[in-house]
């Protein structure tokens, strides 16, 4: 996938992450596409590492991986906020 389309994949991850866990978090447009992006990248790691797969592109089981690793990197930043 290129860059714009982990962009806009990390956007739609980070928003549902974000609905599912809601809270005070700080930050708007921007840090929700860094926790998409980079929950995909978690998302994708773990998954592979546990034999479920990777985000390998536009579909709902890279998708579902994306927004896991999303709620990950959501919980480990509230751990370390507090």
């Amino acid at each position: 996938m290129g860059i714009i389309a982990w962009i806009i994949f990390g956007l739609i991850a980070g928003a549902i992450a974000k609905l599912i866990m809601p809270g005070k978090d700080p930050g708007g447009f921007i840090v929700t596409i860094i926790i998409g992006v980079l929950g995909a990248v978690i998302g994708g790691w773990i998954g592979t590492a546990l034999g479920f797969g990777d985000v390998s592109g536009f579909n709902i089981g890279s998708f579902v991986i994306a927004v896991l690793g999303a709620i990950v990197l959501l919980i480990i930043y509230r751990v370390v906020r507090k």
